[in-house]
């Protein structure tokens, strides 16, 4: 069993925690931070709109912030990534924010993710649905995140068998971008040999073997993907076919595509709830641990999914950790995997509501949530092994200082 690793649990404000952290000593930061959605949130610093109208509430919200995101960046290696949650009442605000403090040079993406499948009933307006994630390198040149996953491979794209039982799937070895062309890469437009009989290809002629040159369907000329010297090293990667297209039949060459293990596939930027859970399952994950304590968690496979675009030993944040998901994600995934990754987890010692089934189930503050958490999973599912531990301040620690298992 992998040992899992999250080296700190810290019960305060994230903004003095985070002072207590080196410079470049995180890998990977996952933050949630409040959605403002109209109610009082709990991280003000101070800053309130002086109306109490909507744009006040903007301004103060972008105030909390933008320390905080500066501090990130600060703690975040060069070689590193942020993945930041965020609904429809922040997104705009938020994307410019981390423009101005990460720069507009290191955007990866904005990624929609269906959490609520069904679409919120209540209220006025559309059924909304979706959150998003946005992503920022601390220096995308150097950034080491893959945006990749294994997960969404289907073995049922690759329909084609070699008698030796390898899958694979034909890709056309021409350009199919039509902006690609003789005349924008001109060095890529020239004369292979193939045989649509025994399939062989070659950059020169063989028995049996004849001229192609890549066209588009069209019948207007277009250029490969691939060099000469490429075509000669991987012949075997290579099939001459006869196809039919919209001027009749012509002969072509295709890439053997093929499955195999570690296969990985490029991720879009719409995440549904089938491939990463909902809201409803993260709900059921926490009370299957703790009970239903948590109004609105995210699920583990959201953070399982970021934390697979990055190497399995990093170091990983989360400031604003409520319900504990990435604490509890991390774990999961060094169990799967057998990663080293550890994570630095800080909550607030927010009050949970009172009348709330977290206040009644004796949970004072969402920092109990938290600790109850990562307790009940070191229980479960590690055997009893939490890590390093956890500890409770309000003015920040210093993460070489002795602490207190949980």
């Amino acid at each position: 069993m992998s040992e899992v690793r999250w080296d700190r649990f810290v019960e305060g404000d994230n903004l003095d925690v985070l002072a207590t952290v080196g410079d470049g000593s995180i890998d990977l930061v996952y933050a949630d931070p409040p959605y403002n959605t109209g109610s009082e949130f709990t991280y003000a610093d101070d800053v309130r709109g002086e109306d109490g109208r909507r744009q006040g509430r903007h301004a103060a919200w972008v105030a909390m912030m933008r320390p905080r995101l500066s501090e990130i960046r600060r703690v975040l290696a060069g070689t590193g990534a942020v993945f930041v949650s965020i609904d429809d009442n922040e997104a705009a605000h938020l994307r410019l924010l981390m423009d101005e403090v990460f720069g507009e040079a290191q955007f990866l993406a904005q990624v929609v993710v269906n959490l609520n499948p069904k679409g919120r009933q209540l209220g006025r307006g559309f059924a909304t649905s979706h959150e998003y994630v946005l992503v920022y390198a601390r220096d995308a040149a150097r950034c080491v995140l893959d945006p990749s996953t294994s997960d969404t491979v289907d073995p049922a794209d690759f329909p084609r068998t070699t008698d030796d039982g390898r899958r694979f799937r034909h890709l056309p070895l021409r350009n199919t971008n039509k902006k690609f062309n003789p005349v924008t890469a001109p060095t890529l437009h020239f004369s292979v040999w193939g045989c649509p009989r025994t399939g062989r290809v070659a950059t020169t002629p063989f028995a049996d073997a004849v001229e192609v040159l890549p066209v588009f369907g069209d019948g207007a000329p277009a250029v490969w993907r691939w060099s000469p010297s490429l075509i000669e090293q991987r012949p075997d990667d290579l099939e001459c076919r006869v196809i039919r297209g919209r001027t009749g039949e012509r002969v072509d060459v295709f890439q053997r595509d093929w499955l195999h293990e570690g296969r990985r596939k490029k991720l879009r930027t719409i995440w549904l709830s089938e491939e990463i859970g909902s809201t409803d399952t993260a709900v059921a994950e926490l009370k299957d641990l703790i009970g239903p304590v948590f109004e609105s968690p995210k699920p583990t496979g959201l953070i399982r999914r970021i934390l697979a675009t990055m190497p399995d030993d990093v170091r990983v944040l989360d400031p604003f950790a409520g319900s504990g998901t990435t604490a509890h994600a991390v774990a999961l995934a060094n169990l799967a995997d057998g990663g080293r990754r550890s994570c630095l987890s800080i909550t607030l010692d927010e009050p949970t509501r009172p009348g709330s089934n977290a206040a009644n189930a004796g949970y004072a503050t969402v920092a109990d949530i938290t600790r109850a958490r990562i307790r009940a999973v070191a229980e479960r599912i590690l055997g009893g092994q939490p890590g390093r531990g956890a500890s409770r301040t309000g003015t920040g620690a210093d993460p070489e200082s002795g602490e207190v298992l949980l």
